[in-house]
């Protein structure tokens, strides 16, 4: 009967271990995957800061714009015409 228990035992012990190694297997892939995202990501940043860098130059340049047509407008004295 001793015998018995501990072979059914040690069944249970693979059973545990199988399961605990594709855990493991499971969790390296896990762990790979969101690397991967959070690689993905730092790039999304770096898009997003340089789309904004864009914007702001691009406002500052249309703010010239527009302060050299009001210069051209009030020498010409077109304002309330």
């Amino acid at each position: 009967m001793s015998e018995s228990v501990d072979s059914l035992v040690l069944e249970y012990l693979r059973h545990i271990r199988g399961r605990v190694d594709q855990i493991a297997e499971d969790m390296f892939d896990v762990k790979h995957r969101l690397s991967s995202l959070e690689t993905a990501m730092v790039l999304v940043k770096r898009e997003v800061a340089s789309g904004d860098e864009t914007d702001a130059r691009q406002q500052v340049s249309l703010d010239r714009l527009v302060e050299r047509i009001a210069r051209i407008e009030r020498r010409l004295d077109l304002i309330g015409s």
